[in-house]
C-alpha cells in the first residue's frame, strides 16, 4: 500500500462526528461518521468498530468495519473479514479476506473514458 505524507486523522472509538469530512492524507474511523467522507490523495481505513453511514470517496479504502452506503475506491479497497458494505462498491483494484459482506453490487472502474456505446441494430449506423 502507498505511503502518505500527510497525518493521519482519527474519529475515536465512542466518537460520533455528524457531517461531510473532506481531508488529505490519511484518516482512520474508530467511532462513527454520519456523513460523506471524500478524499482526491488519501486514505480512508475505518476499523472493525468503526462505522459510516454515507458515501465514501478515495484513491485507497481499507475497510474492516461497517459502511452503510455507496463506496468509490479509485485506485485500491481492501475489505478485511469482518467488512461490511450497505451499498454498491466502485473498484480500480479488490482484494477480499473471506468472511467479508457486500450487500450490494461490486463494480469495477475503468481507468479511460466511458463504455463503447454500440448502436442497437445494424440500420443505425451511418
Amino acid at each position: 500500500m502507498q505511503r502518505f505524507t500527510g497525518k493521519t486523522s482519527l474519529i475515536a472509538a465512542g466518537a460520533a462526528f455528524r457531517g461531510d469530512l473532506e481531508f488529505q492524507g490519511a484518516v482512520q474511523i474508530d467511532g462513527r461518521v454520519l456523513g460523506d467522507i471524500r478524499t482526491e490523495e488519501g486514505l480512508v481505513r475505518v476499523s472493525v468498530d468503526g462505522q459510516v453511514e454515507g458515501e465514501v470517496r478515495a484513491p485507497h479504502i481499507v475497510i474492516d468495519g461497517e459502511i452503510i452506503g455507496d463506496v468509490y475506491a479509485t485506485q485500491h479497497v481492501e475489505l478485511g473479514p469482518k467488512a461490511r458494505v450497505r451499498g454498491n462498491l466502485y473498484y480500480g483494484l479488490m482484494e477480499m479476506a473471506m468472511g467479508a459482506q457486500v450487500e450490494g453490487g461490486l463494480r469495477p472502474i475503468k481507468e479511460q473514458g466511458r463504455p463503447l456505446e454500440l448502436p442497437e441494430s445494424v440500420d443505425d449506423v451511418e
